[in-house]
């Protein structure tokens, strides 16, 4: 099974699949059951923006399948958003909500990853909205970007009314290499590329006033990590992880899940280094990349029961089996 299938992308690339604590992926997942007992359509749910500090307000996912914690940041002459969503319709309710709390004309959108719950909001935005995008991320948009569109509205009619209209991405206003900082009127944010982990183009959000973190899916409260994209690596995550911790955060939110703060960052860290270490033994012994993914998936289950989605170690499992000679 190779770790990052056009099925892996879809099935683990999301914060959860038809339910937030199932362990189904995408394609896995029970035929949809009738209408009137169909799962919400997943689009960002207005009214229920939070204030997280002095400049920085989440709509948060509330553990809803296909969407993302959304982002808004606001200075004095520019708002700044962070994955608006998925479709039009969840674009629509990210402005209407930034449009509540700030006057400002000026948006910038940056994305986590390229991921359809992540990126396809910004279709809402006007035409004047800078889209900030690491080089990485433009090649993931560029090779795989409708692709994962098209796979996620493969799987239910509901997805793909949601993802109605999306043909393509929004071209970047600005693309840098590995940092940009981001100054909107007495607030400077740091916008780093950081990976391959969940994905090539993994970039994360730091407020330096707030002490505020959008770590994407490189730290999430309770929730297994996806090795999502052929490039993703154990190694490279692990090193990401470092550059987190050195941010100093005081609070974290990840792309999904609930707000946290660093603790979250060496949560992952341990986790990783140990599924390492017992992939690295189960190879030595002379298990088959299938054998070693199917015993530890059930083992971190076991050692992680609070954790969503445990098929995600399978295919963390065995993206790190190719690592090892």
């Amino acid at each position: 099974m190779q770790p990052a299938s056009l099925k892996n992308i879809a099935c683990l690339a999301a914060s959860a699949v038809l339910a937030a604590a199932s362990p189904l992926s995408a394609a896995q997942a029970p035929a949809p059951a009738p209408a009137a007992h169909a799962p919400a359509p997943p689009v960002v749910k207005e009214g229920t923006t939070v204030k997280i500090s002095q400049h920085v307000y989440l709509i948060p996912d509330e553990k809803a399948a296909m969407v993302p914690n959304v982002g808004i940041i606001v200075g004095t002459k520019a708002t700044l958003v962070v994955d608006p969503g998925m479709g039009v319709r969840s674009g629509e309710v990210v402005l209407r909500e930034a449009r509540k709390i700030s006057k400002n004309a000026e948006f910038y959108i940056v994305n986590t990853h390229f991921h359809s719950e992540h990126t396809t909001g910004e279709a809402a935005f006007p035409a004047g909205a800078r889209i900030v995008r690491a080089v990485a991320q433009q090649q993931d948009v560029e090779e795989l970007g409708m692709k994962h569109v098209a796979r996620f509205s493969g799987v239910s009619p509901v997805i793909a009314d949601v993802l109605q209209g999306i043909n393509g991405f929004r071209v970047p206003a600005e693309l840098f290499e590995k940092e940009k900082t981001l100054d909107l009127g007495g607030v400077r944010v740091r916008v780093i590329r950081l990976g391959p982990g969940h994905t090539r183009g993994d970039t994360v959000v730091f407020v330096e006033g707030d002490r505020v973190l959008f770590s994407g899916d490189l730290a999430m409260k309770q929730l297994f990590p996806a090795f999502a994209t052929p490039q993703s690596r154990s190694q490279s995550w692990l090193a990401s992880l470092d550059r987190l911790s050195a941010l100093k955060p005081r609070t974290v939110i990840g792309a999904h899940f609930p707000v946290t703060d660093a603790s979250v960052i060496g949560e992952y860290r341990d986790y990783l280094k140990a599924l390492q270490a017992r992939v690295a033994e189960l190879k030595r012994q002379g298990k088959t990349s299938d054998e070693t993914a199917e015993q530890l998936r059930a083992e971190f289950h076991a050692k992680y029961p609070d954790w969503a989605q445990p098929l995600r170690v399978h295919s963390a499992a065995t993206a790190i089996y190719a690592e090892f000679p």
